[in-house]
């Protein structure tokens, strides 16, 4: 009897084991798929030579991403994915330069719902 108590808990302790990393995740990407979206339209920007919108854009990222790998890493990947994208297609088919801005405006009010100010150091 004191054996199946025991594989019981072990067997409980094993899929909660599981279950933390999961739970635990949701909070820790707040925000991330937002940083992803400005680095889209970053490597957008870059590509179609709208260094206004990309100056902005980096700003946001600056002032607003958390300040980790995970979240420097996503932004450099989604801008580098969409700089290489755009540069394959036809310069007629870049976006104009206010839409870029509008679009990366809403992702940074996005992002700031997503993620708390950082405290002050």
């Amino acid at each position: 009897m004191e054996k199946v108590k025991m594989k019981r808990f072990v067997l409980m302790l094993y899929f909660l084991g599981f279950a933390l990393p999961v739970a635990a995740d949701s909070p820790a990407d707040a925000g991330l798929a937002e940083v992803r979206e400005l680095g889209q339209l970053n490597g957008q920007s870059l590509a179609c030579s709208h260094a206004q919108a990309a100056s902005r854009i980096k700003r946001i990222i600056i002032d607003h991403a958390p300040k980790s790998r995970r979240y420097g890493e996503a932004f450099e990947a989604a801008t580098s994915e969409s700089f290489l994208a755009q540069i394959k297609k036809d310069p007629a088919a870049c976006p104009d330069m206010p839409a870029l801005t509008s679009q990366a405006e809403d992702a940074a009010a996005r992002l700031m719902a997503a993620v708390p100010a950082a405290a002050p150091q």
